[in-house]
């Protein structure tokens, strides 16, 4: 093994973030959701303003105190969950640290909130990304030996473990000594699956079903197509109808104003909109002869309305835009569960050919 220092990444960190930023959301709308129904009480009284984000960095500090505390998945979890919701109720109240009036109402904070949830996702997705080291392969395999030391060690996480070694350098005596030691353990019972993996595998079998259907091409190419004259009947009122009054929605744009008119953000907005419906128009032309493929590009259609359009419509009208997210959100989970199926039904059909 190399004597020279470095981060090793953990195989497991994309549960813990992913677990990060659902409870940091879930903060935020749970705090705006509870400020709006009560009237936005202040606490303290007359003479005090304790603000939430105190909270919020007390949470963080738990979270750091728990993660340097102890070791093990249960320990990242707990930090993950505590980091989450204490990083949700400080991001919350941006708004008064950007403002000379401290206003938390400001109207684009929640536009601030989305971006910097953006750059967070991106950062998360840089650390993922690259191809493991057989040092990370050796040091995460270490890191499962735990469940050894517990008597815990299933066949599923033995089988998981002897993967890793065998991706781990080979000559390293470390590794030599961990698979022998995997190998004289003897493995408890295979839990029973959980209910979210149980979920998982019965969707997985939908989606092997449904997508054997022959109107399923048709149906998906059909739902695009309508997704892409929406965006293209956006973009042509916003440019060549100047005359009509009528609102689609108050996260839109006026559609009566010319395009003389248009601010920054509505070039943006409409750069993005252009954007998001040429991936739909490719993925369209591909789905036919590749369904990975003509998945992909409506993947990368969603993705530049969450990480683009949807900020202009967050510094618009928030509540509106949470609609919009949503949606998108549901699309985009839908689309990576489409994608990996896919790419798992492909080696098989070029094998058969």
């Amino acid at each position: 093994m190399s004597g020279r220092k470095q981060l090793i990444r953990d195989f497991r960190a994309g549960q813990y973030l992913d677990l990060f930023l659902v409870s940091a959301v879930t903060a935020i709308l749970a705090i705006r959701l509870f400020l709006h129904l009560t009237g936005y009480p202040q606490v303290g009284g007359e003479s005090l303003h304790i603000a939430h984000m105190l909270w919020g960095g007390l949470l963080m500090c738990a979270a750091l105190i728990v993660l340097l505390s102890y070791l093990g998945q249960r320990s990242h979890q707990v930090a993950a969950l505590l980091g989450g919701v204490g990083f949700g109720t400080f991001i919350d109240e941006i708004g008064k640290f950007v403002t000379q009036d401290n206003d938390y109402f400001f109207q684009p904070a929640v536009a601030l909130i989305y971006v910097t949830f953006v750059l967070v996702y991106l950062a998360i997705r840089s650390v993922k990304r690259g191809r493991a080291t057989p040092e990370e392969y050796l040091v995460n395999a270490l890191q499962e030996m735990e469940n050894v030391a517990f008597n815990d060690l299933d066949r599923n996480e033995r089988e998981h473990t002897l993967r890793y070694l065998d991706r781990a350098d080979a000559s390293d005596p470390l590794a030599a000594a961990m698979r022998e030691l995997i190998h004289r353990t003897e493995p408890v019972p295979t839990p029973d699956p959980h209910p979210l993996r149980r979920l998982r595998d019965a969707a997985a079998s939908l989606y092997r079903w449904v997508a054997s259907r022959p109107w399923f091409p048709r149906a998906v190419v059909a739902f695009f197509v309508a997704q892409l004259a929406l965006k293209a009947g956006q973009v042509l009122v916003m440019l060549f109808w100047p005359g009509w009054n009528f609102r689609l929605s108050r996260a839109l744009p006026p559609v009566g104003r010319v395009v003389e008119g248009f601010t920054l953000v509505d070039w943006a907005q409409l750069a993005s909109a252009l954007l998001s419906a040429l991936f739909v128009a490719l993925g369209v032309y591909h789905f036919r002869s590749s369904r990975l493929q003509g998945y992909r590009m409506f993947h990368r259609s969603i993705l530049v309305s969450v990480f683009l359009t949807q900020v202009f419509m967050f510094y618009r009208d928030q509540w509106a835009a949470l609609v919009g997210l949503t949606f998108n959100l549901v699309l985009l989970a839908a689309l990576n569960f489409a994608i990996q199926q896919e790419a798992v039904r492909a080696p098989a059909r070029h094998g058969a050919g």
